[in-house]
């Protein structure tokens, strides 16, 4: 077996396991949302949980999506080496676009921005300095990854990268129908609910709602047959 060939394999098999960590990251951020809390919606409520329960405020604050996302590469690549041969260009194109958006999405402000400020204040004593770091909280709130301009178009730039690599699959034997409808699906819904939250937020929330889900169907499927290729070119 050629050195090509092993790093493909891994490659695969990489990509599996990658599934597999998405699969327990969304079962565990479904039960974070229910069980702890949302992340909150001002910046002092942010302030006054980080210091009642560093950990409880860490986790809703989606501490685990800062070291989760970035699999999305590894990932996507992997389900790139699978397709090339359908349609290269396109197929480089949509993942360009993949890597492109999640790029702009980790490079927004995240909890680490929150933690630093909340340590800052509760170490303020004089009343304008307390002001000054809840101005700049909101001015991260504003602009941190589920909200900010670059979060959005990064948002915006993955699902639709997604959907065009889930539509490529319909023309490929790689993944069977199931797998490319319930990702045509999954990254619809969640492309649509990006776009549609800018000027309908409940319908953007309900459709996100349905996507949500649907990632526990599209994780495993990829994965199974990511692992299948890693063990047929064996």
């Amino acid at each position: 077996m050629n050195k090509e060939n092993t790093s493909i394999r891994l490659l695969y098999q990489l990509g599996g396991l990658t599934c597999m960590i998405l699969i327990a990251y969304s079962l565990i951020t479904m039960l974070i949302m229910v069980g702890i809390g949302t992340p909150p919606e001002t910046i002092e409520e942010c302030f006054s949980m980080l210091q009642e329960n560093r950990l409880y405020g860490l986790l809703r604050l989606d501490i685990l999506t800062v070291f989760v996302m970035p699999l999305y590469y590894l990932l996507f690549y992997s389900i790139y080496l699978a397709l090339k041969d359908t349609n290269k260009e396109l197929l480089s194109i949509s993942t360009i676009l993949v890597f492109v958006g999640l790029t702009l999405f980790l490079a927004t402000p995240s909890v680490f921005s929150y933690l630093y400020l909340s340590d800052e204040y509760a170490k303020a004593i004089i009343e304008s300095d307390k002001n000054q770091i809840i101005a700049a909280g909101e001015a991260i709130l504003a602009s941190d990854m589920w909200h900010g301009t670059g979060a959005k178009i990064g948002g915006i730039l993955i699902q639709l990268g997604a959907l065009i690599i889930s539509m490529t699959m319909l023309k490929s034997n790689v993944f069977n129908k199931l797998t490319a409808y319930t990702g045509i699906v999954t990254h619809g819904l969640d492309l649509a609910h990006i776009i549609i939250g800018f000027f309908l937020p409940t319908v953007g929330i309900i459709l996100m709602a349905i996507a949500g889900p649907l990632y526990l169907l599209w994780f495993p499927l990829i994965g199974i047959r990511l692992f299948k290729l890693k063990n047929k070119n064996e």
